[in-house]
Parts: structure tokens; sequence; C-alpha cells
């Protein structure tokens, strides 16, 4: 089965240093696309909430080109399935090479089921024991590409990214204390996941 890439579930935007739209990419296409109409010397910056990361969209001409020109929602595209056959079904195992020192190559000779299943179980144990540690961190960066893009030249800048990445959040709140308010609430927002205990 080939799913189609899925556009980002939430956006942003922002014209200036004022939050503009907020929702899923068609509503926010339809949003923009209006404000510029309006006022076609906007400065709009569109974001990802959950990576932080910019998204492009292209505004010119109608607003039917622009919707015309988003992905599609993203439906799963199902391709024709060839009829089971008896052994093992397709995992979506990908062959990659790594390199191991003998004694490691050693002890995975000795598990159960052979190197490969136990590289994937400690893979998979891994993930489930860094997941928040992970959560803090993806929240943090997402955070940080919104904070630069909008607050790179505010006052407190420097020391509200040293405080973010070490996870001081009091440190953190007071140095954005004087961003613009709609910048102030959206960068917290996006960090409220990157502080212990949350």
């Amino acid at each position: 089965m080939h799913t189609q890439t899925q556009a980002p579930a939430q956006l942003t935007a922002f014209a200036g240093k004022r939050k503009v739209a907020t929702g899923p990419l068609h509503a926010v296409a339809h949003t923009l696309k209006e404000l510029v109409t309006r006022d076609p010397d906007a400065q709009i910056l569109i974001f990802d909430d959950a990576s932080g990361s910019q998204v492009d969209l292209n505004l010119h001409g109608s607003l039917a080109d622009v919707l015309q020109r988003l992905p599609r929602p993203a439906a799963p595209v199902q391709a024709d399935v060839p009829p089971r056959t008896a052994g093992r079904p397709k995992l979506g195992v990908v062959a990659r090479e790594i390199t191991l020192l003998p004694r490691h190559w050693e002890w995975l000779a000795t598990q159960p089921g052979g190197a490969s299943v136990a590289l994937r179980k400690l893979v998979e144990h891994a993930q489930r024991g860094n997941k928040a540690h992970d959560e803090q961190r993806q929240a943090r960066e997402a955070a940080y590409k919104v904070m630069n893009a909008l607050a790179g030249d505010a006052p407190g800048f420097e020391e509200a990214s040293r405080a973010l990445f070490a996870g001081k959040q009091p440190a953190f709140l007071a140095c954005v204390q004087e961003w613009p308010a709609d910048v102030r609430e959206h960068v917290l927002q996006l960090a409220q996941r990157g502080w212990s205990g949350d």
C-alpha cells in the first residue's frame, strides 16, 4: 500500500509579528489569500506547529488557483494487492549496513532470532525509553525555529535560546516577556512540551 505525503496537520501564520491564521492547510491558505488580496505587501510567514519548520504557500492568482495547488487531503491509495502466499509476510524491512565491534557481533549471534531480531528489539526498547526525552527535544527545536524566524532580533533572544535548550522554564519566560504578544504566546505554546515534568 502506498500513501501520499501528508500536509502538516496544523499551521500557524504570521503577518509580521501578528498571528493571522491557525488551522489546517486549506483553511490557512483561504485566510491568507484574503489577507494578501487586501494587503499585497503583507510579510507572511507560515509554520508547521509540530516541527516549527516554515511552510511555503504560493498565494498568487485567484483563491481557486491557490487551493488547486495545495496537496489533496491524504487518503491512502490502495495498490493492487497480490494474493497471500505461504511464508513470512513482507514487513517493510530495509537492509542497510551497520558496523559493530567483533564482541557486539558475538553477542548478537547468541540472541534468539539472530542479529536482526535482537537489533530491532533494542531499537524499539530505546524508542520507548527515550520517548519523553525525544518529545521534549522536538518541542524545544520547534519553538526555537519559530523564535529564530520571528524574534531573532528581539531583546533577550540569545538568553531565551540558552534557557530553552537548558530546560530552564522560569528564565525562558522572563526572557520572552517583552516580545510581541502573538509571538510570545505562540512560542510558549510550542515550548510547553519541552519542559521536564509536563
